[in-house]
C-alpha cells in the first residue's frame, strides 16, 4: 500500500511539473511573439524594454495575470478580438502574423529568454506602457514619463 502511495505521489508530481513546463513554454512564445512584432527593429536595450512592460503588466493588479493573456488583452465579442481594439497592435491589427524572419524569431526568444531569467533594462523599470515615438495617444498624459528607447517611448502608471 506504501508504494502504491509513493507512485501516486510521484505521478501526481510529475504531472504538476509537465503541466508547468508547458505554461512556461506558452508563455516564452506570447513573450517572444510580442517581441517579435512590437520591438523586431530595436536594439537589445529597446527589446529588454518592451518585454518589460509586459512583465511589469503581470504583475500588476490592472492588468491580466499571465504573460498570454497581457500579450492578447483586448476587446474580445463572442471570443473574437475586435479589430484595433487590443493592447498590442500587432495582436488585434487584422493581419496573419506568421514569425516568417528566422533570425528576428530567434533573437525574441532569446530576448524573451533573458528577461524571463529577471534580465531587464532598467531604465524603464516600472513602465507599464510605451508607444511608437511617431504616434502621440492620448492617454500618454495620463502617466510619467520613464524614457525614450529606440522608437519606444516609455511610461508608468
Amino acid at each position: 500500500m506504501k508504494y502504491i502511495w509513493l507512485v501516486g505521489i510521484f505521478l501526481i508530481c510529475h504531472a504538476l511539473r509537465a503541466q508547468e513546463h508547458i505554461e512556461y513554454v506558452e508563455e516564452r512564445y506570447c513573450l517572444a511573439e510580442a517581441v517579435y512584432y512590437e520591438a523586431r527593429g530595436e536594439k537589445l536595450e529597446g527589446k529588454l524594454a518592451v518585454s518589460g512592460v509586459i512583465l511589469e503588466r503581470v504583475v500588476s493588479r490592472n492588468f491580466p495575470n499571465t504573460i498570454c493573456k497581457v500579450v492578447h488583452d483586448g476587446v474580445y465579442l463572442n471570443g473574437v478580438i475586435m479589430r484595433n481594439r487590443c493592447a498590442f497592435s500587432y495582436y488585434c491589427d487584422g493581419k496573419r502574423e506568421p514569425m516568417k524572419d528566422v533570425i528576428a524569431r530567434e533573437d525574441a526568444f532569446y530576448i524573451a529568454d533573458l528577461a524571463l531569467q529577471g534580465i531587464l533594462y532598467t531604465e524603464t523599470e516600472g513602465a507599464t506602457f510605451y508607444h511608437a515615438s511617431y504616434v502621440s495617444p492620448e492617454w500618454a498624459n495620463d502617466f510619467t514619463f520613464l524614457g525614450r528607447v529606440g522608437y519606444h517611448l516609455f511610461y508608468a502608471e
